[in-house]
């Protein structure tokens, strides 16, 4: 079957990249075509857009863009209707996906399948609707969204457990080495690491990077700082927010990072989730301008209590959650010299880290989404060809 797989980030990517081997597995005649990333590109197929094309976030940079972001929509609307495939899968990034939805569900037959569900939830939740009648299955990686999709809006969902579980277990099974290794890898001190994860858009780590290095100057003597840096940001645009800190900037390497480190300042995303599976003690910051602003409009326009993918999976706060003006130099500093190794509130955290990771499931999310996907294509090929569906 024909495949036709869109993400917008790095963390898209890598999922994707996961989907499309289970896919393989079970469909020796696979075929993909996609808006992806490097990782996609190993599975094989034909990348028509990579995502780092598409990665803008925020009002100004959107803005800028616009011309771009229209550009790449329109050239993927009707690349998808060209190529015709058995299914459209869509991964996160709802923004751009939704209008693809939207324009795929009206102009064709071709069935729309949503791997990571938008996260409505927490912002935009009208966008209900738009799912309701544009995509035709939506494959979930958080337990806690069943009751708001099928309790609260009646839309079956399917839940097939977490992929960053498989990854983060699947790494860990594969990779034993032990500290001396990376450190002389990577040219480090051997003093106990700090990461820094500041986000793979260019805006969040601009807003966030300075001033994590600022928050972790005082602890360079005891610790190591290392910044696993993303794939799609050039190393210069690192060194002008770094300036003189001393920051190890490492790429490809985000995995052994955290396997290594003994705490994190961790940007709100995914590698939050990763952070804790990995079992290191973080602090999540999320910078953003107007700060005060912001918080105001968190505090009443958004649906859920926390930012965090720890913290909403476990449905209390586990980790420190430093948003908007709460973002600062003093606080960051705070939090993070609570939870290095030693104190009380480390130990808090890896206990919530066990209740997250248990909440998660099982492993074999991709596994479980293919097979799912799979069967639901076998079987309307089988109502198609039967004249149960019209084509």
């Amino acid at each position: 079957m024909k495949y036709y797989l869109i993400v917008g980030e790095a963390s898209g990517d890598l999922h994707a990249s996961h989907l499309m081997r289970a896919l393989k597995e079970r469909d020796a005649q696979a075929e993909f075509r996609f808006f992806g990333g490097d990782l996609m590109q190993e599975q094989g197929g034909t990348m028509v857009r990579h995502y780092k094309d598409l990665a803008y976030m925020g009002f100004i940079p959107v803005l800028l863009h616009a011309r771009t972001i229209l550009s790449n929509m329109k050239a993927c609307k009707r690349d998808v209707i060209e190529w015709n495939p058995d299914v459209l899968i869509l991964v996160d990034y709802p923004g751009f996906n939704l209008s693809i939805a939207k324009y795929v569900h009206a102009h064709s037959r071709i069935p729309v399948y949503y791997y990571i569900s938008p996260k409505i939830w927490a912002w935009k939740e009208h966008r209900i609707k738009n799912i309701k009648r544009d995509v035709d299955e939506l494959f979930s990686i958080l337990p806690f969204e069943v009751d708001f999709f099928e309790g609260k809006h009646h839309y079956p969902i399917h839940y097939v457990g977490n992929p960053t579980l498989d990854e983060v277990e699947a790494y860990k099974r594969e990779n034993k080495e032990p500290f001396d290794r990376f450190v002389a890898d990577n040219g480090l001190s051997g003093k106990p690491v700090i990461a820094l994860l500041a986000g793979s858009r260019k805006q969040e780590i601009k807003d966030n990077l300075p001033i994590m290095a600022e928050a972790t100057v005082s602890f360079t003597e005891d610790y190591d700082l290392v910044l696993a840096a993303a794939p799609n940001i050039d190393p210069g645009f690192y060194e002008k927010l770094l300036g003189h800190a001393r920051v190890k900037v490492l790429y490809g390497q985000t995995y052994r990072i955290l396997n290594h480190a003994c705490a994190a300042l961790v940007t709100s995303g995914t590698a939050t989730l990763e952070a804790a599976l990995f079992r290191v003690p973080q602090v999540v910051c999320y910078y953003t301008a107007c700060g005060r602003l912001v918080s105001f409009l968190r505090r009443h326009l958004l649906k859920v209590e926390y930012i965090s993918l720890v913290n909403l999976v476990a449905g209390s706060p586990v980790v420190e959650e430093l948003v908007a003006d709460e973002m600062t130099m003093g606080n960051a500093w705070a939090e993070l010299a609570m939870i290095l190794p030693g104190r009380e509130c480390r130990e808090y955290q890896l206990k919530g880290y066990e209740k997250v990771a248990k909440k998660l499931g099982e492993a074999g999310a991709p596994e479980r989404a293919a097979a799912l996907m799979t069967q639901l294509l076998t079987e309307r090929k089988k109502a198609v060809s039967g004249g149960g569906v019209q084509a």
